[in-house]
């Protein structure tokens, strides 16, 4: 049996690396609840790819960098 993969990100990381940016914060500017910021930093709920380049250029930083699909490998 196949186990399923999950995707992984490094938000929270990112958050503090850039000021200490509160989940509302970012939620405001990529037009979101503190909620969907929440789910997704636990991995409960996987953005759509808008929001992923959203999150991504507000740090700056390519997806690769916020969002981690582990190798079928592991």
């Amino acid at each position: 049996m196949v186990k399923p993969t999950r995707v992984t990100n490094s938000i929270r990381t990112l958050r503090f690396n850039h000021g200490e940016m509160t989940q509302a914060d970012l939620a405001d500017r990529i037009g979101v609840t503190r909620q969907t910021v929440i789910a997704i930093e636990q991995g409960r709920y996987s953005p759509s790819l808008e929001m992923a380049f959203r999150i991504a250029r507000v740090f700056k930083v390519s997806l690769d960098e916020v969002f981690q699909y582990p190798d079928e490998t592991e």
